[in-house]
């Protein structure tokens, strides 16, 4: 259990009043000022157990057994803190997220589980949780609000319920809801979704939000029901609205959609008040952690698009934690917060050269410096991917329903970077035994989702456009947000032969190609995550886009915008397990028109 203020209030005092020595001085810093805007030259930080006890001129802190280290001028930031994100995203466990976080400055993050939810409901948010309150980043949970993520058109592996997360909002470190996607449900006064944001409320805590699109009556009908935030804008236009309306905008940088270029300039532009914005990264790979960075990419794409050096830092700090109700521990470097902080060189750039998180220099110079514990899942954990038979390329014919020689189909069209698709149709020959066949030449081919969690057997097949896959297929079992078995390639051979190698691997993703892998990424960790360290799953990922390109794909974070085709609650048009559905009509509609 880390301090909190009450339990050291009386040490500090003393430090502060230089009657107790401090345990670490930082002298000689450039202050990032987040609360004022400002950069305060020449300033000491003393710090006493894990709680800063003096900012200014500290020397009468300092004692025969106090560590110091002169920073030179160098920059005294607030760690970083992001307000949105999934650990499940990097493909990597939380104890092993958090060893390339906390080099990055991250100190904080405030993760939706609902990937893990999807899989294993309450169990599999417990297993995060609490894997993540053992480790000097301050792991804060928002507890998932939609499992599955919209219950009329998809099965995931298990459901939340409004007793799950009344539980949930009771475990030390749950700090709200995660992400409301459901916001047809909300405006509907669907019960379930009422009853987890009331939920919340009652408990005085935060309900994150998410509304890609709608009109002003439904956002403000959402707005009313208490979820204030939203991570899914992508125009300034609908930046301004949701702003003026006082919703707090989250600008994501995630490694398959970047919206800090077009969101940056209501900032830049407009000049509004930034206290209700935010800098997330939702999802990003574990390339992108490791050769980026984190939420400090964000900042530092902020900061390249125009914003102002202290003003990006402040919306990945106080900002964030204001959202959250914690504002009194976390996100500035003043009296009594919590010591989470980074020491820049060069303040634009935000790689730190040193990280404090919880009182403790953790990270020096990009490398870790402090062991972190293991945690070890459960075998039932590890084993998650449950079909009814084995797979066979006779699954996934699509047949013609009266004799014809060309049909018109509902074709998923991806968009490179972007979390949205598009509903386009294209005409298909159709065979002699009304077997409808792809076509290579117009980009579309098949696309299937099969129940991994029940062994029901359900299997819906589709057609997909915008990967221009030239040969061979691809299979994943990381698909939003239920989390079943996507597979979409170029014949119905190399389809099944990829379905059936990643059940006997256990959850992950691959590239085949004749029969034959070409790469993969074994996910163990309910399918979503590996069990193995960050630099080994970049080198798999490396591997794997490598293979998407050799099949043919040229779009940035293939696998990223593939494991998102199939989640029915962002517009325009998703696969599930049950079939086609519309989501901008809120329907299923048919493969073949």
């Amino acid at each position: 259990m880390k301090s909190q203020l009450p339990q050291v209030s009386h040490t500090l005092i003393q430090v502060a009043l230089g009657e107790k020595p401090a345990d670490l001085v930082l002298k000689q810093g450039t202050l990032v000022n987040v609360i004022t805007g400002e950069l305060n030259k020449n300033i000491d930080v003393a710090i006493s157990g894990n709680r800063i006890a003096y900012v200014g001129h500290a020397d009468h802190t300092i004692g025969p057994e106090t560590e110091v280290i002169d920073l030179e001028g160098k920059y005294l930031a607030p760690g970083l803190m992001d307000g949105h994100m999934h650990v499940e995203s990097t493909m990597l466990t939380v104890t092993e997220f958090a060893r390339m976080a906390l080099t990055k400055g991250t100190t904080s993050i405030f993760m939706d589980p609902h990937e893990m939810a999807n899989v294993f409901g309450k169990e599999g948010v417990r297993h995060m949780h609490e894997e993540g309150r053992e480790l000097p980043l301050h792991v804060f949970t928002t507890f998932p609000s939609c499992v599955p993520s919209t219950a009329d058109f998809e099965d995931a592996g298990a459901s939340i319920t409004v007793a799950d997360v009344e539980e949930g909002l009771t475990w030390d470190g749950v700090v709200g809801l995660g992400e409301m996607m459901n916001f047809p449900g909300v405006v509907n006064r669907d019960p379930l979704m009422l009853g987890v944001i009331n939920a919340t409320l009652n408990a005085g805590k935060t309900v994150t939000g998410h509304f890609p699109d709608g009109t002003d009556q439904m956002l403000q009908a959402y707005l009313a029901s208490g979820a204030d935030s939203c991570h899914e804008t992508i125009t300034r236009e609908k930046a301004l609205e949701k702003l003026r309306l006082g919703m707090h905008l989250m600008i994501r940088e995630g490694s398959a959609w970047h919206d800090v270029k077009e969101l940056a300039k209501v900032i830049t532009i407009d000049k509004v008040n930034t206290d209700q914005i935010m800098l997330v990264t939702d999802d990003i790979y574990p390339q992108t952690l490791v050769e980026k960075g984190q939420v400090n990419h964000v900042v530092r794409r902020a900061i390249e698009e125009g914003i102002d050096p202290v003003t990006a830092i402040k919306l990945a700090s106080i900002n964030t934690a204001r959202y959250f109700k914690l504002a009194d521990d976390y996100g500035s470097i003043s009296p009594g917060k919590v010591a989470d902080m980074m020491i820049l060189d060069q303040l634009e750039l935000v790689e730190p050269m040193m990280v404090i998180a919880d009182g403790k220099i953790v990270a020096q110079d990009g490398k870790l410096i402090v062991d972190l514990p293991t945690y070890e899942y459960p075998d039932h954990v590890k084993d998650s991917v449950h079909v009814k038979r084995a797979i066979k390329p006779s699954d996934f014919i699509v047949k013609a329903k009266s004799s014809t020689d060309r049909v018109t189909a509902n074709v998923i069209e991806v968009i490179e970077n972007s979390a949205r698709t598009k509903r386009t149709q294209f005409e298909l020959v159709v065979e002699a035994d009304q077997t409808i066949v792809s076509d290579l030449d117009q980009d579309v081919i098949k696309l299937a989702c099969l129940d991994r969690h029940h062994k029901s057997g359900d299997i819906s097949v589709a057609f997909a456009h915008g990967f221009k896959l030239k040969k061979g297929a691809v299979a994943s079992t990381v698909a939003h947000d239920s989390h079943n078995l996507l597979v979409m390639g170029t014949n119905d051979d190399d389809m099944a032969f990829a379905a059936n190698y990643l059940v006997e691997l256990g959850g992950g993703m691959v590239v085949v190609e004749n029969g034959k892998v070409l790469a993969e990424v074994p996910l163990p960790v309910a399918g979503l995550m590996s069990d193995q360290r960050a630099e080994t799953v970049v080198k798999q990922v490396n591997q794997l886009d490598q293979a998407w390109q050799d099949i043919g794909c040229q779009i940035h974070a293939p696998f990223m915008t593939f494991s998102l085709i199939a989640l029915p609650v962002i517009p325009d048009i998703r696969i599930s397990n049950r079939g086609l559905v519309d989501v901008t009509k809120f329907k299923f509609i048919p493969v073949i028109e």
